[in-house]
This record gives C-alpha cells, structure tokens and sequence, in this order.
C-alpha cells in the first residue's frame, strides 16, 4: 500500500529512477547484455503490469536519445561517412522492407485476433510509437490498441535482438572504431546544448523522433568536418540508456494483460514473424555484409538500442545507425500514403 502511495504522489518519477538504478546496476553485476537499458525496461515492465503505476520522468526519453546519439558521434569520421553512404541502396532496401514486414505482420494479426485491418496495420508498422498512433487515429484505427502494439514490439525487439547476438557469441572486428578524444566538461557541454537545441528545433518542426534524428544529424555533421568537443565518459552514456529503458518500461499498463490477451498473444507472434523474415531476408547475400550487423540494421523498431547493441558488439555501428534513421524517415513519410493507396485499391477491389 504505501508502494502505492507513493507511486501516486509527486515522488513517482524519483521512485521509478531509483528502481532503475537499482536494476541496472543488478543487471550489470549480472553481467546482461545492455544492462543499463533492459534492466530499466524490465523492471518498470514489471512494476506497471502488477499495477503500481510508475511514471517515468518528464522528458527523461529525449534527454536519453540525445545522450546516446551524442555518443555515437564518435564513430562517424570522414572516411567512414564516405564508406556509409557507399551503401545507400542497402539503406533504401532494409527501409522497403520494414514497408512489407510491416504489411505482413498486419495481415497476420488481423486474421489470428480478428482485429480490425486499419488498427492491426498500424499497429505493426515499426515506424515509431507516437507516429503510429496519430497516424493510426486519423485513418480510424484503435489507438489503445495500435499503441500497446507498438510498445509490445519494442520491449521484444530490445530485450530479443541484443541477448540472441550476445548469447550466440556474435562479434566482429569493427573497422569503425570511434576517434580517439579526451575528455573535456566544457566542450561536452557546448556538444549537449548544441544538440538540444537541434531537437527542440525539430520537435516545433514535427520531425518524428525529434530528439533522436535532430541531434544525430547535428553531431554528426560536426564530426564529418572534424570538430571536436569531448568524449563521452561511460557514466553518463549508462544514464542516457536507463532513462530509455525506464521510458520505454513505463509504457505498460496492468490493463494490458487483462484486456486483450488474444491480441497480445497475436502482436507477439507477429513480432517474432518480423524478426524471423528480417533475418532470412537474403540482404546479406546481396551486399556482403555479416548477418548480425543487418539484423540490427533491420530490426523493425528500437533505433537508438541496435545502435548500441552495434556499438557494444562492434557490428558497424554507423551502417546499423544510418540504416535504421532511414527506416524511420521512410516509414513515417510514407506509410499514411501507403495505407490510404492500399485502401483505395482494396475498395475498388470491392466494386468489381
């Protein structure tokens, strides 16, 4: 009772960051794959499905994504963003691919659950949560639905993706190592105002992901031409991945588990039938790329945690990063398009 109290106070945020740490620094000494972003996750998951109501802090999501994407700045030199863009037809592919997987999945959850097809579309197109749902609210779909759908995929897709590659002893010998770079306070700090200030920019703007794809961009076109602020101490890279993780976690609700298990059941399936088409794709065949840094390149949704999956077990993180910002920008740009022509093609289908 009195963990609920407080879970209903003004202390809730505190109470979840406190947890967290806790978590994370459990999961660490366990020696987890991404300790500082699944024990977060887990934990919040946990707590919210039994019912206790946690919040993550106000904002906590955003300051994480531009910690991580401040971080990743480091493995985009000159030379390798030359290398990167070499692969833009890879980058293209894994993007139409997500469109089809996508498609896919929504076919299957709609004829397993018997949901509705406009909810079960968006609610398997991994172009993020909160597009989807406005998307998804404007063509008529059941956002209660398209959203834990969507919160689903990414806790399986970042708790699945990382622990399989980990496990399997899947690592490579990077070619992009980060640059060498001291550590200066100061210069961090220009670095986080600079990319803040980029994404607050981008959310006016209504970029999707604002606070991941603004100050991602901003950061890497200063490593491109070479300027330098700091590194990245790995204290503050570990808060970055847990106030995602705790973010991420707080999206689950008791309501979940009893309102639909059926669905739930379903997303899970469809999510897994992604993952599994993913990684039968054939694109390593194609481009001659290792299969596990395509995996994460294609790993329909959690742009910022492949990221550091990739950075973690050196499968090219700026091939990973570059091709999972253009699955977002794809999806979010096209799949309101997508849907509304397919729509139309299905009713004219109808008449005949």
């Amino acid at each position: 009772m009195a963990m609920r109290a407080a879970g209903d106070s003004i202390l809730n945020p505190f109470l979840s960051l406190a947890l967290c740490a806790l978590a994370g620094t459990l999961f660490a000494w366990l020696k987890t794959p991404h300790p500082w972003i699944i024990g977060p996750l887990s934990v919040m998951a946990v707590c919210n499905c039994g019912g206790l109501g946690l919040r993550a802090p106000f904002g906590g999501r955003e300051a994480g994504q531009v910690i991580i994407g401040t971080a990743l700045r480091l493995y985009f030199t000159p030379v390798v963003a030359r290398e990167v863009a070499s692969y833009w037809p890879i980058q293209l592919m894994a993007a139409l691919l997500a469109i089809v997987l996508g498609s896919v999945s929504g076919w299957f959850l709609s004829r397993v659950t018997g949901t509705d097809r406009t909810t079960a579309f968006f609610a398997s197109v991994p172009g993020g949560a909160t597009e989807m749902v406005v998307l998804g609210e404007r063509y008529g779909a059941r956002t209660d639905r398209v959203a834990m759908a969507q919160s689903l995929r990414i806790l399986v897709v970042v708790i699945l993706i990382p622990c399989v590659l980990t496990y399997s002893g899947a690592h490579g010998a990077d070619v992009y190592e980060p640059r060498s770079m001291d550590f200066d306070w100061r210069g961090l700090r220009t670095l986080f105002g600079i990319a803040t200030a980029v994404g607050g920019a981008c959310l006016m703007a209504r970029v999707p992901n604002a606070f991941m794809l603004g100050p991602l961009a901003a950061v890497i076109a200063l490593s491109v031409y070479d300027a330098r602020f700091s590194s990245m101490p790995s204290v503050i890279s570990n808060v970055g991945q847990a106030l995602i993780g705790c973010a991420l976690g707080a999206r689950f609700e008791q309501r979940f588990l009893r309102g639909a298990p059926r669905y739930i059941i379903g997303v899970l399936a469809s999510v897994l039938i992604s993952i599994v088409l993913a990684a039968l794709a054939g694109l390593a065949r194609l481009s001659g790329l290792p299969l596990p840094s395509l995996l994460l390149a294609t790993a329909p949704d959690g742009m910022a945690e492949m990221a550091i999956t990739a950075k973690v077990l050196q499968l090219g993180v700026p091939l990973v990063t570059a091709t999972q910002v253009t699955r977002v920008v794809v999806l979010v740009t096209s799949t309101g398009p997508v849907y509304h022509l397919a729509r139309r093609l299905s009713e004219g289908a109808g008449k005949r």
